[in-house]
């Protein structure tokens, strides 16, 4: 495989599990642990994390070492607020597409969800989370929105501002919302929906900060 992509490989595994809180602010990225962990050379994980400290998931450290970016209070304001904006936005597309396929897929991702969460594989509970949301967003069939999603780089909420969160109950109310989402979908209900959605994110942001 080229070198680009392989970078392209370290890249998408980083930023994922960086965005699913797998990767918690402040962990350090070590080049070496990595370039072994993915059975790339180190170029190929200097290229990943150059691009991830371009799109500002990453930081560099006081004394060299890439870190994953901390948030504050702000940080996590401003994600909700952007969030709300484009899946709200989405949400309403969805409903004049009415997609049967895009309600299927976030109904099975539900179910991923759900059988992650139960069995305690949290790491992929946060993952099949990322995706239910990222499916909504694709279910507008906006190729602009989309892009402009997948550009800000938009974390969940499972981080209590530097550490994951391992209690089942935000799984448990995330699990809830996500299907009450979709039931409102299914009845073409979009006050449901959208009110849904929006204390759904209201609460990651408060479940983030106490």
């Amino acid at each position: 495989m080229k070198e680009d992509s392989l970078a392209s490989k370290v890249y998408i595994e980083l930023r994922r599990k960086i965005l699913s809180n797998q990767l918690i602010a402040g962990t350090r990225l070590k080049e070496d642990v990595w370039a072994k962990k993915m059975e790339v050379s180190r170029m190929a994980v200097r290229e990943a994390l150059t691009r991830l400290l371009g799109e500002k998931l990453i930081v560099l450290g006081e004394k060299s070492g890439y870190f994953v970016k901390s948030m504050n209070a702000d940080d996590i304001r401003e994600i909700r607020e952007l969030r709300e904006i484009l899946e709200l936005g989405a949400l309403r597309l969805a409903f004049q597409k009415n997609d049967k396929e895009s309600i299927q897929k976030l109904e099975e991702i539900c179910n991923d969800f759900t059988a992650m969460a139960q069995r305690g594989y949290l790491g992929g509970a946060m993952e099949a989370d990322i995706k239910f949301h990222e499916t909504l967003i694709h279910a507008a069939y906006n190729e602009k929105l989309k892009d402009a999603y997948q550009g800000s780089n938009i974390p969940l909420f499972h981080q209590k501002l530097g550490t994951t969160q391992t209690h089942m109950n935000d799984y448990e109310q995330t699990d809830m919302e996500h299907r009450k989402i979709v039931e409102a979908l299914k009845k073409n209900d979009l006050t449901l929906a959208e009110t849904t959605l929006s204390k759904h994110l209201s609460r990651g942001e408060i479940s983030s900060l106490d």
